[in-house]
């Protein structure tokens, strides 16, 4: 006997049907989480819809692990609370843990950040701060079509996940707003982040240890601090960095292009399989790279030391390549500088290898 292969209904679970309130102005977070514990406890494929309007929300954690796939379509804003105090004691304001196969697609997250940015620079008693929205010990995540405008620190952060995918996603904040990182990544393997404009205050991707499996292309970063990796070597025990490619990608007016940061202090750590090409840059404050392949970058340097190897007399960089690199400083040959480093150049190099 031969069945039909009749597909699974989605459920879906609006929230305003739990209570939410579409003002910006009622506590909307007791009736999002009414919606998730629905949504994780169905067995079959469902959808969390937030319609348009704000939504006020205070920190709130979607917990799992779930009984199936979980999709969160988003037409409205969610917003913080305009006391930073409220949402900043934690070290998140939205927090998915322990979750698998969930998609969050569409929408604003506007974590009105500005007020504890104030309270940073004066140096008051601050709270620690919250990253806006947070996936730790995740699997098969989608983000997509998200808007995340000034966070009080880094914008989304993927902690510990497997099989990640980040696309058209869209970060704004000033570019003063002390570090309100675009994109962080650490302890994760196989993410991609791929068509994501970044205008921010700090590195508009960051790269933690244990990354690994890190495909990125046609990001569009500045203003901001470029893309790192690192800060490095903060533990003597700390997992590597590999495996990662930075492709089609322009930068324009970044304090930085592309870089490699490290504690100099012994570790375990280690960076290889780096690999950065078909990069532009306009009006970038320089590049500093190690132990990395970089190819066809070509663009203008703000500052008139436009590359920099600046690596450990201890453990200096190896298996550096440049390749057909053309950069300009307002229209004049800009200056290279190295630091105890070993490599090798193949086609145009501009300005002269240092090498």
């Amino acid at each position: 006997m031969c069945l039909p292969n009749v597909a699974r209904a989605v459920v879906t679970y609006n929230v305003l049907s739990f209570g939410a309130k579409g003002d910006g102005v009622r506590d909307s977070t007791g009736p999002f989480l009414k919606a998730w514990a629905s949504a994780c406890s169905s067995t079959q494929s469902t959808t969390i819809y937030v319609p348009k309007g704000r939504y006020l929300l205070k920190n709130v954690e979607f917990r799992g692990p779930c009984k199936s796939k979980i999709k969160v379509q988003i037409d409205g804003t969610l917003v913080a609370p305009l006391d930073y105090n409220a949402v900043g004691k934690s070290r998140s304001w939205i927090l998915f843990i322990k979750v698998n196969r969930v998609s969050v697609v569409g929408g604003t997250l506007d974590a009105k950040g500005s007020s504890f940015w104030s309270c940073r620079k004066s140096r008051s008693n601050c709270p620690v701060g919250a990253r806006s929205i947070m996936f730790n010990w995740a699997n098969d995540i989608v983000i997509s079509s998200l808007t995340s405008i000034n966070s009080q620190l880094m914008h989304l952060v993927i902690n510990s996940c497997n099989n990640v995918m980040v696309s058209n996603v869209k970060i704004i904040a000033p570019d003063d707003s002390p570090n309100t990182d675009g994109i962080h990544v650490q302890g994760s393997t196989d993410v991609t982040i791929k068509g994501c404009n970044i205008r921010t205050g700090d590195d508009c991707v960051s790269i933690g240890p244990g990354t690994s499996g890190l495909w990125m292309e046609r990001i569009q970063c500045g203003p901001g601090h470029g893309v790192s990796i690192g800060s490095l070597a903060r533990e003597y025990n700390e997992a590597g960095v590999e495996n990662v490619t930075l492709i089609n990608s322009d930068f324009i007016g970044s304090d930085n292009g592309l870089r490699i940061k490290s504690w100099a202090r012994p570790s375990t750590g280690f960076v290889k399989k780096i690999l950065f090409q078909n990069i532009v840059m306009k009006n970038t404050s320089g590049v500093k790279i190690s132990d990395v392949t970089y190819k066809n970058i070509v663009g203008t340097s703000a500052t008139k030391v436009a590359v920099t190897f600046d690596c450990s007399p201890t453990t200096p960089c190896t298996s550096i390549m440049l390749q057909d690199v053309k950069l300009n400083y307002h229209n004049n040959t800009p200056q290279s500088l190295c630091k105890n480093i070993r490599g090798i150049t193949r086609g145009v190099i501009r300005p002269n290898s240092c090498l």
